[in-house]
């Protein structure tokens, strides 16, 4: 793990020395965190990086989970999709299965910090334990914009319990009575996923997974999800592969609290259908080199999703340059200025139409790549994230001057 004195050299000395007071003014209070997961997606990749370095500041950050057997799991993902607006059957059986092992957390779960963050849906319901001690903060990484009405209305209940709420964007804020904060994600450029790489550490990772560098590689990157559109951009590759001869790499992982994975894994496969210009990487946990290997080694990083939270797939290629297309949904639009540091699209045609486009256009594609690191390093990187969730702890104890959504 890096240490605070590392990111000087990336962002200035007086970025670590404002971070240092903030973390003075929270000497004595615990900031205890709470998720589904240990691994596996953004939530539990960020809080690796960022409890350790508050805890340099002086914070006193702790992180526990909450227990959750299959079904819940299987549930609460249906509540993600859901929430993402994807039409899903949800039942009374299951709001009952959600509030049955929610009880069993809310008996077993020890809470004990000054402020409570609770990441995510699964462990929102432990907000009964709150006392008038206790400052409760909810952090949704999902995009709320369309959710549906019913699992948001059961949900609800429990957020209006909360001190305060945040989000990733803007357009996800909800007509609540409590205070509503916007800060979005962010990418560590020390961690394994994102610094640089020996010219034959890449090239090592590309024979490994028998790929060759004779033609233009396209690149998703991104955990085996519906909301992540595999198949459309199987799709989209295919209708680029008629006038440029390319080739797909689809990466990615599954997680703890995800039962779909395995499903949506065996439709790509299914898809690609042998094709040998159509990779499909399922990387393990704790790959993150290899991550990092497989996009610096892309011609164009890819993230057409149907639905984001924020998508940090799309900060990880922008930093280290990469050209990229991705869907204008959720967080991405913050990441991407649609001609400037990126493509936006809003269809398989579209995708493959801007793929087509920068595969056809080299100097175009390193002119958005360019102005894309740079539109990270000033808005995306860990340290601006530390600095807000500092803000937003000490807001917590002084209300007067909390500015929301």
């Amino acid at each position: 793990m890096a240490k605070l004195e590392d990111y000087i050299p990336i962002v200035g000395r007086n970025v670590i020395n404002e971070l240092k007071l903030l973390g003075e003014r929270l000497e004595g209070k615990v900031i205890q965190n709470i998720n589904s997961a240990a691994v596996g997606g953004g939530v539990a990749e960020i809080l690796h990086r960022i409890v350790p370095l508050l805890r340099e500041l002086g914070v006193d950050a702790r992180w526990d989970f909450i227990k959750g057997g299959e079904q819940f799991f299987w549930v609460t993902k249906k509540f993600h999709n859901a929430l993402h607006g994807r039409i899903e059957m949800i039942t009374k059986e299951m709001f009952d299965i959600f509030w049955e092992t929610s009880l069993i957390n809310i008996q077993e779960v020890k809470i004990y910090g000054d402020i409570v963050f609770i990441h995510d849906p699964q462990p929102i319901a432990l907000v009964e334990k709150r006392d008038d001690l206790s400052k409760w903060i909810w952090r949704c990484h999902i995009d709320i914009s369309r959710h549906d009405p019913n699992v948001w209305h059961y949900l609800k209940k429990f957020i209006l319990s909360y001190n305060a709420c945040v989000l990733s964007s803007p357009g996800f804020s909800q007509n609540l009575p409590i205070k509503q904060f916007l800060i979005s994600p962010s990418i560590d450029p020390l961690s394994d996923k994102n610094k640089r790489l020996p010219k034959k550490y890449i090239e090592s990772v590309l024979t490994k997974y028998g790929i060759t560098k004779d033609k233009p590689i396209v690149t998703q990157i991104s955990r085996f999800d519906y909301l992540k559109d595999p198949v459309g951009v199987i799709e989209a590759f295919r209708r680029v592969r008629k006038y440029k001869d390319c080739q797909l790499i689809l990466a990615g992982g599954t997680a703890d609290d995800d039962p779909e994975s395995d499903r949506v894994l065996q439709e790509v496969i299914e898809k690609a259908n042998g094709d040998p210009d159509i990779h499909v990487l399922l990387i393990p946990p704790g790959s993150d080199l290899e991550i990092n290997a497989l996009q610096r080694a892309s011609t164009i990083i890819v993230q057409k999703s149907l639905r984001e939270g924020f998508g940090l797939t799309v900060s990880e290629a922008l930093w280290k340059a990469k050209p990229v297309v991705a869907s204008s949904v959720g967080g991405i639009p913050l990441q991407i200025k649609h001609k400037y540091s990126g493509l936006l699209c809003h269809s398989i045609e579209g995708a493959a139409f801007s793929i087509k486009q920068l595969l056809n256009s080299p100097e175009y594609a390193k002119k958005l790549g360019e102005a894309g690191r740079a539109h990270i390093r000033q808005n995306f990187l860990l340290t601006r994230h530390l600095r807000d969730y500092m803000l937003l702890f000490l807001a917590m104890y002084h209300p007067k001057d909390m500015v929301s959504l």
